[in-house]
């Protein structure tokens, strides 16, 4: 399933943790997009895996200080441009 995880950036240091989450994908995990807005308050995370408990277990680990973030299980069969 594609997890959608858009975050209000609150902490510099976000984008720092997020590199070294990346890194650390639990098995079968992928990242499929990372994107922040062009002032850098907000970002959305597109992650495939199991459930939207296990991005968000995940994910929280590491942004959850700097973050305040929601979790949606996206709409794959309607998206656009959404790696399968």
């Amino acid at each position: 399933m594609h997890v959608m995880a858009i975050s209000a950036i609150s902490d510099d240091g976000f984008w720092g943790s997020l590199k070294k989450a990346h890194g650390r994908l639990p098995k079968g995990a992928r990242w499929t997009l990372a994107v922040a807005t062009a002032d850098g308050s907000k970002a959305v995370n597109v992650i495939v895996h199991d459930s939207v408990d296990a991005v968000r277990d995940f994910l929280e680990e590491y942004a959850g200080q700097f973050a305040a973030t929601e979790y949606f299980e996206a709409d794959a069969a309607n998206a656009v441009g959404l790696p399968k």
